[in-house]
């Protein structure tokens, strides 16, 4: 799929698996080594774990709202508390913090270094049409929202 008139190029989950194999390839092809201790594998595990609570929180909250989480779909209601009340996309953002845990296990300063290129990469070719969707349906609640909350912190 292409991003041409606001529509998502891969899937979230996805784009995030393609991340962590070009990470992992490219660790093994160029290694970079980030030093690997006790303090890396607890950061890293310590990481994955708050992803994914935010990312079952966040889903929790869509589901109890009874809204979708498939941004294929259209929404139900624009979602403002629990996660939601602090950045606009927390799923991506325990997404985020999953794909960095993993980097750190990976021991690889190449999850560091296409990180931008992942956010980059989900905010133009995902959350952008997302917003579009919200905007639509939802209007001035949704500009509201926007100005008061940040798309991801």
């Amino acid at each position: 799929m292409s991003t041409r008139r606001g529509r998502i190029i891969l899937a979230p989950p996805l784009i995030y698996l393609i991340f962590v194999a070009l990470t992992w390839l490219l660790a093994r092809l160029v290694p970079l080594p980030i030093a690997e201790n006790q303090w890396t594998r607890y950061l890293g595990w310590g990481l994955i774990d708050l992803g994914i609570l935010l990312a079952a929180w966040s889903a929790l909250a869509l589901a109890q709202h009874k809204t979708t989480i498939n941004p294929y779909r259209k929404p139900k209601r624009l979602l403002q508390s629990g996660p939601f009340r602090y950045s606009r996309n927390p799923i991506y953002l325990g997404f985020n913090l999953i794909y960095c845990g993993i980097g750190l296990l990976l021991g690889s300063w190449w999850a560091w270094i296409i990180l931008p290129l992942l956010i980059l990469t989900v905010d133009r070719g995902v959350i952008v049409h997302e917003e579009t969707v919200l905007e639509h349906l939802f209007g001035d609640s949704y500009q509201r929202y926007r100005r008061r909350v940040r798309r991801w912190l």
